[in-house]
């Protein structure tokens, strides 16, 4: 039988750098959404099912980002590593929250449990959000990937689920403190079609500048790379369309859009809110 190789100190050190930066993450990426009384109201009245499927679908957010991401160093293909990462990243997410919200007052002994777990779960999405994209925020992404590409099909695949991991980062990352307010409901119904169309137009052309056209450090690699994404007008079309998809599922994950609302308020609040993930959407990419 192979005996079991305790971790050494230089193991344990490297291990709580890790989580010292997922929780450093969680806490620059949470707090802002912690002070906005709209989503401790949401997470007052949540449903238990609801709970279940917003966490079901914040951990598949989580698994996607630390594939490109994360707060370990850590190779693309290794999707065990990955799942587990973000079990971590989430239990992270909610240890954070909870401390908080506690030290806020916003969670008491006299809460009742329903309410407690609601403001935990939709609070502790930022945060696990957070953990998730530490050395994204803090390192500039994962070092050394260029250095071993060598234009193989895997690495044109790997560049690409970079891309769509970066679009999907930088969009939440922006939009994600905006999406709760009222604003944006507010902005839609006072918006026409005409000037719907003048949104898209705009999103799609400050995406395009921002990646390939401002001449930022990285515009020329991203020029010579090969992959889905990497034709410009493709790749800012595809990662539009992400935006407005990361953009329409936080409408609903903060329920300021529900499957009984007509698809013009659909549109519209997407659209608004397409805005600032797409500019958020197009950072993330430079940062690959």
């Amino acid at each position: 039988m192979r005996p079991i190789s305790l971790p050494n100190q230089r193991q344990w050190q490297q291990e709580i750098a890790e989580l010292v930066r997922g929780m450093s993450g969680g806490f620059l990426f949470g707090v802002p959404l912690l002070y906005t009384m709209e989503v401790w109201w949401i997470g007052s009245y949540l449903e238990p099912s609801l709970m279940l499927i917003i966490l079901a679908v914040t951990f598949v957010i989580l698994f996607l980002l630390n594939r490109t991401g994360g707060f370990r160093q850590l190779k693309l293909d290794q999707f065990w590593q990955a799942a587990m990462d973000s079990v971590e990243a989430l239990a992270l997410g909610v240890f954070c929250t909870l401390l908080l919200l506690l030290l806020l007052r916003q969670i008491t002994l006299q809460t009742p449990l329903n309410e407690a777990l609601g403001k935990i779960v939709l609070e502790g999405v930022p945060f696990a959000l957070g953990v998730a994209l530490a050395r994204s925020i803090m390192q500039g992404g994962r070092e050394g990937d260029d250095a071993d590409s060598d234009g193989s099909a895997q690495d044109n695949y790997n560049a690409t689920l970079a891309d769509i991991g970066a679009t999907l980062i930088g969009a939440i990352f922006i939009a994600f403190n905006i999406a709760p307010t009222d604003e944006v409901p507010m902005l839609a119904a006072a918006t026409s079609p005409a000037w719907l169309l003048a949104i898209i137009a705009t999103s799609l052309l400050i995406s395009y500048s921002i990646v390939f056209a401002a001449n930022f450090t990285t515009q020329a690699r991203r020029l010579q790379t090969e992959g889905l994404f990497q034709n410009p007008f493709v790749e800012t079309g595809l990662a539009y369309l992400l935006s407005l998809g990361a953009a329409a599922a936080m409408l609903w994950f903060f329920q300021r859009l529900s499957f009984a609302d007509p698809w013009t308020s659909w549109l519209a609040q997407t659209l608004i809110l397409g805005l600032p993930a797409a500019v958020g959407g197009a950072a993330g990419r430079l940062a690959v």
